[in-house]
């Protein structure tokens, strides 16, 4: 039977029911401990109580209302947003790519403002991911993104990451807008950026009038056990993109800048039918709150501290199949030697541990940010299971699989059986 969807997905032969915390249950019975979470989206995990709440009551009273009303939760998430970052400004978007857009015309609308519209020159990264509107694209790292799409748009250029003389040019450029960068790499293979690094970026900004964007749509929202990737380097941009885990699931993203960077963006100049909508408000409120509780921070840590410990052990002891173990905070990276593509299939179908490719032959792990330590454990030993050669794990042996789920009643009543495989090892 033919789909009458776009093919513009490799999709998985997983065709998903319901999800609860950190297991996403299949309409087959299969029980899955998800590692991806929406792609770093499902930061509480699925059918958070506190989120569900959130939007049943919403529900009930307004969905969506014109930007040209006030929409009260707007201000009272712009207000959290701001109280705890650099901000003085928001925008509300329905993605990380919307938001980016906004990030992108927010920058070269400064300098026209200014009397700079000479000024529309905007720097990316090599490994770097914005989102797939024709904007975003163009900002990125990935050539594969703008083939057939025509020429790039003038004014994006591509730097290679430890390139310090190009970025030294780049910065001292008269026709340079902006910098646009990935704290930590999400799809170009969890690349953490030195913070030695990002503070001389700021430096170097400072000193030539140019803005730098952060696109904290993967890595911002507390993945990285702080509630911006950027605290870790001690600064902070002028303008920030973020989206993903903000809603938790509901589509929700936002562009966060100084009252100076946004100077340009006065009434007509910039947009949303959807965005900052009642419902969004409502979700995206609930969902910041529980994020950026200390004690949801200090699990990200905590969890990311002992995957990491865990995941260098096996490096160690599988040279040839880890090669390397990067990231940041729950944003964790490894590069391997056999095929990454390879590896998720049988993570998935073997051994029902679901993770994310990345660039640079990397696997991601972006569990929910609320993983305990017993999922968390439970993760290394179905990697492990994964692996290690056949007929030689003997050294995992006597490591018994975390007992599943009991099984638990389906939506219709009647019970949900659990598939068990035997467990299988990698390659």
């Amino acid at each position: 039977m033919s789909s009458h969807l776009m093919g513009v997905y490799n999709r998985a032969p997983v065709e998903v029911e319901r999800g609860e915390g950190a297991r996403l249950y299949a309409a087959d019975g299969t029980v899955y401990l998800d590692c991806v979470s929406g792609i770093s989206t499902n930061a509480l995990g699925h059918a958070h109580p506190k989120l569900v709440q959130a939007v049943k009551d919403q529900a009930e009273k307004l969905w969506h209302v014109s930007n040209i009303f006030k929409i009260p939760g707007q201000e009272a998430l712009a207000d959290r947003l701001c109280e705890n970052s650099f901000a003085d400004v928001v925008f509300f978007t329905n993605s990380g790519s919307e938001s980016v857009e906004c990030a992108l015309k927010t920058a070269r609308k400064y300098h026209s403002a200014n009397g700079q519209p000479e000024r529309i020159e905007i720097y990316g990264f090599d490994g770097s991911f914005h989102g797939r509107t024709y904007g975003a694209i163009n900002a990125a790292g990935n050539p594969s993104y703008v083939e057939g799409f025509g020429p790039r748009l003038p004014g994006y250029s591509q730097l290679v990451w430890g390139d310090r003389e190009a970025l030294e040019a780049a910065f001292t450029s008269p026709t340079t807008a902006a910098v646009i960068i990935e704290p930590v790499q999400g799809e170009g293979g969890a690349r953490a950026i030195p913070e030695e690094d990002l503070r001389w970026m700021r430096e170097m900004a400072d000193a030539n009038g140019v803005l730098i964007i952060f696109d904290e749509v993967q890595c911002g929202m507390g993945r990285t056990g702080k509630l911006w990737a950027h605290e870790w380097a001690g600064m902070t941009p002028d303008i920030m993109a973020i989206a993903k885990a903000l809603g938790g699931g509901f589509p929700v993203g936002a562009c966060l800048a100084t009252a100076e960077a946004a100077k340009g963006m006065t009434v007509g100049v910039h947009g949303s039918t959807f965005g900052g909508n009642p419902l969004a408000m409502a979700v995206g409120i609930a969902a910041f709150d529980e994020i950026s509780k200390p004690e949801t921070l200090a699990n990200v840590n905590e969890i990311a501290g002992y995957l990491k410990q865990q995941l260098h052990g096996l490096k160690e002891r599988f040279p040839d199949v880890i090669a390397d173990v990067r990231g940041k905070g729950l944003l964790i990276g490894i590069k391997l030697v056999p095929n990454n593509r390879e590896f998720m299939g049988w993570a998935r179908d073997e051994n029902q541990l679901l993770v994310a490719g990345g660039g640079d032959n990397c696997v991601r792990l972006l569990p929910p940010l609320i993983l305990s330590r017993d999922e968390a454990a439970e993760a290394i030993v179905r990697s492990i299971s994964i692996g290690c050669r056949p007929k030689t794990c003997a050294a995992f042996s006597t490591t018994p699989m975390p007992a599943r789920p009991p099984v638990r009643a389906g939506r219709r009543g009647g019970s949900t059986p659990m598939r068990r495989r035997p467990i299988t090892c990698w390659r």
